[in-house]
């Protein structure tokens, strides 16, 4: 019981570190807002100067969301895999659905101009990495029905990224420099361009993908101890994996289509949980992981206004900065992360 408590004494202290942070978010930026307008000016308060309005309803509040379902995104992709894999370094681009939702955007980008320069340029580039990560989906899934060994899933997915990426590098080599340059910006991740329809069509793919991880909390819980552990217990290993399978390439697949390959959240976020709440058991690291998630990826959006300045850093190389050193000390301490 007591343990229960303090289980929720630091979720309520995740929730209220979201909300400062996400009010401070949208608060900074070029145009600074006064804070005591932000409360007030959400519902559109007649008070509030017209033009802060318009930024935070038009920019800053579908910024805030996007970087919030993208954390919660990524950082449960990362848990699925680690614990599925019962790998600590494996997260959502380990089996090449991310590079298979980059690979269709750099065909859409740098293999057609028409998609690139014309009307329906995002819609393009966004369905075709959707088609790029649902491609290697399922040829997951049937490897998956053909092959038991979890490692050797896990390699084949290793070689799948590594052949996408070694497609990506042609293709910029023969690229025309304009496409070239709209690839590298995509892939350079970003938050404040999804907004309107695209930011609703994200809500409404990034939140099946979760609910489809909530029930995989059971069998997850099972695998940590091994799936030969997990097979005693009556747990259907193969409906698990493709549970988690399509879990993570709804999650991944999605952010990447929108945002951008934006990495090291899905490899660090579920390491940093399990160091906050102390535990292992899935019921209770998976909600603290869409919190945590979160909470980090609305920092990084934070970091990357560069506040003071009127320029904005890729979100990825912000992300980046705070996963690697994380990835190195699991490296280095070789901490065993999977029992309590």
């Amino acid at each position: 019981m007591r343990e229960n408590r303090g289980f929720i004494w630091k979720i309520a202290s995740l929730l209220l570190l979201l909300i400062a942070f996400g009010i401070l978010d949208i608060s900074i930026g070029t145009v600074q807002i006064p804070f005591r307008d932000l409360v007030p000016g959400l519902p559109g308060d007649s008070e509030i100067n017209p033009q802060h309005r318009l930024i935070l309803t038009g920019f800053r509040i579908p910024r805030l969301i996007t970087a919030l379902l993208a954390g919660a995104a990524l950082s449960v992709s990362g848990l699925q895999m680690q614990t599925i894999f019962r790998n600590p370094l494996a997260g959502p681009y380990v089996l090449g659905i991310s590079s298979g939702a980059s690979l269709g955007a750099a065909i859409a980008l740098l293999g057609t101009g028409a998609i690139a320069s014309g009307m329906l340029a995002r819609w393009g580039i966004v369905t075709a990495a959707w088609i790029g990560a649902a491609t290697v989906m399922l040829l997951l899934l049937l490897v998956t029905l053909r092959i038991r060994s979890i490692m050797t899933i896990l390699i084949l997915g290793i070689m799948f990224s590594s052949s996408l990426s070694a497609i990506i590098s042609i293709m910029q080599y023969f690229g025309n420099a304009v496409a070239l340059k709209s690839f590298v910006i995509w892939s350079m991740g970003s938050l404040g361009d999804v907004s309107g329809k695209d930011l609703s069509l994200l809500v409404f793919t990034v939140i099946p993908g979760l609910i489809l991880a909530l029930f995989s909390v059971k069998g997850l819980n099972a695998m940590m101890m091994g799936e030969e552990y997990a097979g005693t217990l009556g747990v259907n290993i193969l409906f698990v994996r493709i549970l988690v399978f399509v879990s993570t390439s709804i999650l991944a697949g999605s952010v990447t289509a929108f945002c951008g390959p934006i990495g090291f959240i899905g490899i660090a976020v579920p390491h940093i949980t399990r160091l906050f709440i102390g535990r292992s058991e899935m019921r209770y690291l998976l909600p603290s992981t869409i919190v945590m998630g979160m909470v980090i990826m609305v920092i990084s959006d934070m970091v990357s206004q560069l506040p003071g300045s009127d320029r904005i850093l890729p979100v990825n190389a912000i992300t980046s900065l705070i996963g690697i050193p994380v990835v190195i000390w699991v490296v280095i301490r070789r901490r065993k992360l999977y029992v309590d």
